[in-house]
């Protein structure tokens, strides 16, 4: 997978575009360049999923991980080194809807968000200039 950052807007928005599916060979990736960029100090951050054709349950976690981490949440990882998660709780995790926004996911993806709810956890935006404006 190929990502992209850069910062948008006046409010330095942070922007992962993400190329490539979002799975099982990729998902640590993502997770990564989201912990750079909250540890860089980057507080409001952007995925844009335009180039993701297809998403796993894996892409789903990093996706969930991602919105927990800029929720000022630590990513836990268990004793083998490998990113531990728990359930989605909707008022443990309003403040990840605030601080993470989704650009224009594709409708194999949109529908995988919208199965398992995450439609719900993140804003989705149709492209990156109305996710920005959002915050």
């Amino acid at each position: 997978m190929l990502i992209t950052v850069s910062e948008e807007g006046p409010l330095r928005v942070t922007v992962l575009a993400l190329h490539g599916d979002l799975d099982a060979a990729s998902y640590p990736q993502v997770v990564d360049k989201a912990q750079e960029a909250y540890a860089a100090g980057a507080r409001r951050l952007v995925l844009d999923l335009t180039k993701v054709p297809f998403i796993s349950s894996a892409g789903l976690m990093a996706l969930h991980t991602t919105g927990l981490l800029f929720s000022g949440h630590l990513v836990q990882k268990d004793a083998g080194g490998r990113l531990s998660y728990r359930s989605i709780d909707p008022e443990m995790d309003q403040e990840a809807r605030q601080r993470v926004k989704l650009v224009n996911p594709q409708p194999r993806v949109a529908h995988v968000l919208e199965t398992v709810g995450l439609h719900h956890f993140f804003e989705i935006h149709p492209d990156v200039a109305a996710a920005v404006g959002s915050f």
